[in-house]
């Protein structure tokens, strides 16, 4: 497309993924972040202990680390104003158990990375760490990735995206993380959030570590979840409860 039009087009994607498309995008965004608050408060009080995903390439068990918290949409900051600190933003996260993933999992959208699109990614993982790893495009760039540092081939954040969120109807591949992320149910390698434990601004990183997080260089996201993946929550005493279906919340 000529320039003009095509960075109006992509204003416009802007626009509708930031939900400022419409007559009150402040309320816009109040309703979303209530929404996105139910999750998580959901989340928090069944305190599952891990995360089953099985779909068309994928059988993952994603382990839950000891003492997560649930986060999503507007937060306080420490000078009192309450902001979503992401624009966009569909996610629901925490902190997955360094040590407690296993299973294998095929990315469902392309990862843009430092130039370079990473398309296909299939890894398997055991005892917490992807031991294979390939991918269709790009994978000579994601195995110098996942081997930037030992905590490189390990989880740092499990997020929960639905299907139907504005950027994934787009259909749109907008090569910026912050954005693409928010298409769909993603994990990242690497570096967790402290943020993401009870009380996490007061643990050391010794005990992080000792609860399931994870330390490395790099924080990559990159997605796993569309309308063929159902996720289940996996309690202590074995039971299971839906949380989504087809790519959406059950």
């Amino acid at each position: 497309m000529p320039a003009e039009v095509a960075v109006g087009k992509l204003a416009e994607a802007i626009f509708a993924a930031s939900r400022v498309d419409n007559d009150d995008a402040v309320a816009a965004w109040q309703r979303h972040n209530t929404v996105l608050r139910a999750r998580t408060d959901w989340l928090n009080a069944k305190r599952f202990q891990a995360l089953h995903y099985s779909g068309p390439g994928t059988d993952l068990t994603i382990g839950l680390a000891d003492g997560h918290e649930w986060q999503g949409g507007a937060s306080t900051a420490k000078n009192g104003i309450t902001c979503n600190a992401n624009i966009p933003t569909e996610e629901v996260f925490t902190t997955p158990h360094a040590r407690r993933v296993e299973g294998h999992v095929v990315s469902s959208k392309p990862l843009s990375y430092q130039g370079t699109l990473i398309d296909d990614i299939a890894v398997r993982f055991e005892q917490g760490r992807i031991v294979e790893a390939r991918a269709a495009r790009g994978e000579q760039v994601l195995n110098k990735v996942l081997d930037t540092d030992e905590g490189a081939r390990r989880l740092g954040e499990v997020a929960l995206v639905p299907h139907s969120s504005p950027i994934s109807k787009s259909g749109l591949l907008f090569f910026n993380t912050l954005f693409d992320e928010n298409a769909a149910c993603h994990i990242a390698l690497g570096q967790c959030y402290s943020k993401c434990f009870l009380d996490g601004a007061s643990l050391t990183p010794q005990q992080i570590a000792a609860q399931g997080g994870n330390s490395s260089l790099i924080h990559i996201d990159w997605m796993i979840g569309s309308d063929k993946i159902d996720i289940d929550g996996l309690d202590a005493d074995g039971g299971r409860t839906p949380v989504f279906r087809r790519g959406e919340w059950a």
